[in-house]
């Protein structure tokens, strides 16, 4: 019975948590502080302390956490699922319309007016990670990253993890210079 509280202990905030994981949050809190009572606010508080320090999405590192300590790794299985499911469960009924009224020229349009939508964002988040660049790095060693990679990513056709992981190092190397 304990596998079926730890899913609706993180199943339930994950469909009444609108706006992702800081907002269900005080819902997994209300879940297992007063209604399992597998651990105490002070306990809760501690493990969303680390859960903000660790990368990653805060919910479901401490799905996880609590899922284990309570369930062991079945258990940190099951609150993980449980975390995404709601997410997860959208995403394929949305998928499955969207596939079903694929050729629906209502569908088309909507197709055709995201995308400018779409590199409207990604040229702005360039040209942000473009000034910061600039700004911490200087212009010199910006232009010389953007004509590395540009090269390595048209003309040599490398993987673009490979020129990630390059262009780290290169950053690495030339910030102890």
């Amino acid at each position: 019975m304990i596998y079926w509280y730890i899913f609706l202990a993180f199943f339930i905030p994950g469909i009444l948590g609108y706006g992702g994981g800081p907002a269900s949050i005080p819902l997994v809190e209300k879940e297992v502080v007063d209604r399992y009572g597998w651990m105490t606010t002070q306990e809760f508080g501690e493990v969303l302390a680390l859960g903000n320090a660790l990368p990653g999405p805060i919910a479901t590192k401490m799905a996880g956490y609590i899922g284990y300590m309570e369930g062991g790794i079945l258990g940190s299985v099951i609150a993980l699922f449980a975390s995404v499911a709601p997410s997860l469960i959208l995403m394929i009924l949305l998928m499955v319309t969207l596939l079903k009224y694929k050729d629906s020229p209502k569908v088309k349009n909507i197709t055709k007016l995201i995308r400018p939508v779409i590199s409207v964002l990604l040229g702005a988040m360039t040209l942000q990670f473009f000034m910061t660049s600039v700004d911490t790095s200087g212009s010199v060693q910006t232009v010389i990253l953007i004509v590395i990679s540009y090269w390595m990513l048209e003309i040599r056709k490398i993987h673009p993890a490979f020129v990630i992981l390059l262009a780290l190092a290169y950053g690495g190397i030339s910030g102890f210079l």
